[in-house]
């Protein structure tokens, strides 16, 4: 497999997972990570590439957002399996974000009690709030162990419309009555994103 490189001047905005250059080129420095003998951007930054030295480093932008271990991110379910969904985060805290990172929501991290299947949880469209609670290899790892965490919009798997709250996780459809099951934030429908 071969990479093609674009060619980097200093001071050049970067993202996290960009490719940088080759351990046969340029030595690793700050806010850089090596995965087989590729050198890629850690963080959102500015590119320093020291030629003389052979370095290559990227020093983060002031106030660029990136998820942290203990955000809380609001995003939207992307795909659902059995035990796993991915979720697209869009917004860390109160700011929205210009592109998303992705994140991860394991079926043990979803409630204190026992779930049988990530599709009683969420499905794709749906947009939850949940907090970060690790960072490996770029992918963010989610919980919604929590009241305020889990769905807070979920859209009808039959017809697409809004569902409305109806019990205990329970969901119902205005517009063709479909009742489903989701793992909700306790101000579910409310209108905080």
């Amino acid at each position: 497999m071969s990479l093609q490189f674009q060619k980097r001047d200093s001071g050049q905005l970067v993202l996290p997972g960009e490719p940088l250059g080759v351990i046969e080129e340029f030595i690793p420095d700050h806010g850089t990570y090596v995965k087989d003998g590729v050198i890629y951007s850690k963080v959102i930054g500015r590119a320093l590439i020291d030629y003389l030295n052979k370095r290559v480093s990227v020093f983060p932008t002031r106030g660029a957002k990136v998820p942290k271990v203990g955000s809380i991110v609001i995003g939207q379910v992307s795909s659902v399996q059995t035990q796993l969904a991915t979720v697209r985060i869009f917004k860390i805290g109160k700011h929205m974000l210009s592109g998303f990172f992705t994140g991860l929501l394991h079926i043990a991290d979803v409630h204190v009690r026992f779930t049988d299947s990530m599709f009683d949880v969420c499905k794709p469209g749906d947009i939850i709030r949940a907090k970060v609670i690790s960072e490996m290899n770029r992918m963010y790892h989610l919980t919604t162990k929590d009241r305020s965490l889990g769905v807070v919009y979920a859209f009808c798997s039959k017809c697409g419309d809004v569902l409305q709250p109806k019990g205990r996780g329970g969901l119902q459809c205005p517009r063709c009555g479909n009742v489903e099951k989701r793992k909700t934030a306790i101000d579910y429908g409310k209108g905080i994103i």
